[in-house]
């Protein structure tokens, strides 16, 4: 096993360990450790949310879910000789959940999926389902079951959701600005347009005193994606991944968290992953000038690994961009794929499950979303493929009908009234 260099007692909160990581990017956090170019290390990540979310049959943890505090980083982790320009080749050579741990804590053998409520965040589909759900999944070994979804299971494609470089002040100064311009077009929209820089719940690793109050006054929140990587919940990056990062400041400053065991395409209900805590084993290296040589200034280049469950028969739900009004709309891939997912749910809905679990089960389990038509005016084609071995029942159609599944005690609710 390689050496751990970000350890993370179970037992006490993010803020109180040996190293303590970050919620916020911002060029000035220092690098927590620092490894060499070529060296394979370990680093240990907390669950999102740091424990807030309990293994029980209530949703009301989701409901008042703390998102100014997410999500808590593991790093920063300097690299030597790294410089703005390069690119910053990083392996996973392992991820999983928090080894040989049962516990409280999401990641000791179990993991959720939440559905956010629209005055917290929200999802993809928030219009149609505006309040908070959750389902709590059991882990054996790489499979996953939940007491909340029955009839399902399946293999985690484990990942994390969000990993990526800091970003230079220039470039940080380029999100506030371009982010905060469009929270102006519309600043009381509910949920929000963006998230706009919250000093409140900052997080900002070694910082303190006056530099960390003008650091958390700038700070970029975690949850996009951008330039520099960040919150892209790509499932495919899960082990045996190789990832080309930009790097925007002396020593690449890599940072990781947001594990997921499994994840569909979109990770849809906003928390669609199955959250938990673990470990990821990385090994790094740099391509010096790599930034220009090829062309990458503002995304990350990954290839995925091969390690992925093998399914071999799926059914396939497509959408097009015409709203559910019957609106026409030119080439909206979005919208597109978010009719392909309706169209999933109404499906799974015939068999017994309530429309929640099958929001739920489209998050978590390795569905495929795909572009699947994009030039055919007015229309964009979205498509979403279920494995089908992941039911224990048959989910095809046919003459005789949808069977009857049990749908057990259901996903748990909470609503702001």
């Amino acid at each position: 096993m390689p050496d751990v260099i970000f350890p993370l007692d179970s037992t006490r909160t993010f803020v109180d360990q040996e190293k303590v990581g970050h919620n916020r990017w911002h060029p000035d956090i220092p690098a927590a450790v620092t490894v060499t170019p070529g060296q394979s290390f370990r680093v240990d990540c907390r669950e999102w949310f740091d424990g807030a979310i309990r293994n029980d049959d209530s949703a009301d943890d989701i409901l008042n879910a703390p998102l100014n505090s997410v999500h808590t980083l593991s790093g920063p982790i300097g690299v030597e000789g790294a410089k703005p320009g390069d690119l910053l080749v990083v392996d996973i050579l392992d991820v999983g959940p928090i080894p040989l741990e049962e516990g409280p804590l999401a990641g000791q053998g179990w993991g959720y999926t939440g559905i956010f409520a629209t005055r917290n965040g929200g999802g993809f589909l928030t219009e149609q389902f505006p309040d908070a759900y959750k389902a709590v999944w059991d882990f054996t070994g790489q499979k996953a079951t939940s007491r909340h979804i029955p009839g399902v299971e399946f293999t985690g494609i484990v990942h994390p959701g969000l990993m990526g470089t800091a970003p230079s002040a220039g470039l940080l100064a380029t999100w506030n600005a371009r982010e905060g311009a469009l929270i102006a077009t519309d600043p009381d929209r509910v949920p929000p347009l963006a998230l706009a820089p919250e000093p409140e719940d900052a997080i900002l690793g070694s910082l303190t005193g006056d530099a960390f109050t003008t650091a958390a006054a700038e700070a970029a929140r975690t949850a996009p994606p951008r330039e520099n990587g960040g919150n892209q919940d790509i499932k495919n990056l899960t082990k045996g991944s190789r990832i080309f990062y930009p790097v925007f400041v002396d020593g690449a400053k890599l940072s990781v968290g947001d594990l997921h065991f499994s994840q569909g395409d979109g990770e849809i209900t906003f928390c669609g992953a199955i959250e938990m805590g673990g470990f990821i084993d990385l090994r790094v290296d740099i391509i010096p000038g790599g930034m220009e040589t090829y062309g990458v200034s503002e995304n990350a280049i990954f290839m995925p690994g091969n390690t992925d469950p093998q399914y071999s028969e799926w059914l396939a739900f497509s959408g097009t961009s015409v709203t559910l009004d019957g609106e026409q709309r030119y080439l909206d891939s979005h919208l597109a794929y978010q009719r392909a997912c309706l169209h999933a749910i109404d499906y799974l809905t015939t068999f017994g499950y309530s429309p929640e679990q099958a929001y739920l089960l489209l998050g978590a389990a390795p569905i495929e979303g795909r572009l699947s038509g994009v030039v055919d005016i007015p229309n964009a084609c979205a498509t979403v493929y279920i494995p089908t071995a992941i039911f224990d029942f048959p989910v095809s159609p046919s003459v005789s009908g949808p069977v009857t599944i049990d749908p057990g005690i259901g996903a748990p609710h909470s609503s702001f009234g």
